[in-house]
């Protein structure tokens, strides 16, 4: 006998009508979502039906997008004040440093420039001041040069003080002393200077080439000069002029008594 086993399985029964379409389709029952097709719909994002709401976008989307920073704290906003504040602060100081410094700088420029103009202006006062000073001394010699020259003709008896003087200036030990003067003042000195050249044992020399109301004094040690030009001009040197005593000829007319 041979054994049970060993023989084929029996053949499937048919299969019942409709059995195939259940196996392509999906019930109804166990579909949990799902929505209608529309026209356009394509790829594997639905169209979203007439008045659905939008569904949320896909992960891969929500991490793409950039995220929304977080408000900043109440530390965050009293640093940020106090940077402020402290950089309003050190504009204001460096400004007010850099306004001293510019102060300092054209102060001292200034102060340059106007000491300059106050040098040269003080050495053209300077020059202007002795230029008038030299003018003024001028004047008042030419003035005194007038007067002396009246005073001589009014006064002739001058000569005899002007004897007196040169013969004390002479020194005691002086010998051979001899008195020279214009021959006009000759007389007027030996009545007025009598004793004087008694005293001396001076003689009198009349000499046209001495200027009236002046004389020369000379002896074995030395001479005095006392005539009227040698003194006029000491007496301009002390002013710091020179200036002589005869005034210039105009051409064309002969010499006339000084």
């Amino acid at each position: 006998m041979s054994n049970l086993s060993d023989r084929p399985p029996p053949p499937s029964p048919p299969d019942k009508p409709g059995a195939n379409t259940y196996s392509r389709f999906i019930p109804r029952e166990e579909l949990s979502s799902f929505s209608a097709w529309q026209p356009g719909a394509f790829g594997d994002t639905p169209a979203p039906a007439p008045g659905a709401a939008p569904q949320p976008t896909s992960g891969r989307r929500s991490a793409a997008a950039p995220a929304e920073p977080p408000p900043p704290t109440a530390q965050a906003l009293a640093q940020l004040k106090a940077a402020r504040e402290g950089g309003y602060h050190d504009g204001y100081r460096d400004g007010l440093a850099a306004l001293e410094s510019f102060k300092q700088t054209y102060s001292a420029q200034v102060s340059g420039q106007v000491g300059a103009v106050v040098q040269a202006l003080q050495g053209q006062l300077d020059l202007l001041e002795r230029d008038l000073a030299q003018r003024i001394a001028s004047v008042a010699l030419e003035i005194a040069r007038q007067v002396v020259r009246d005073e001589l003709k009014s006064q002739p008896g001058h000569v005899v003080v002007v004897a007196h003087e040169a013969l004390s200036a002479l020194l005691v030990t002086a010998r051979h002393v001899s008195l020279r003067l214009h021959p006009e003042d000759q007389a007027l000195v030996a009545s007025g200077a009598a004793e004087a050249l008694a005293a001396r044992g001076a003689r009198l020399v009349a000499d046209a080439r001495i200027a009236r109301g002046g004389c020369l004094v000379e002896s074995d040690i030395g001479t005095i000069d006392a005539q009227v030009a040698t003194r006029w001009q000491r007496a301009a040197a002390t002013l710091g002029q020179e200036s002589s005593w005869v005034e210039p000829k105009p051409e064309g007319t002969e010499g006339a008594s000084p």
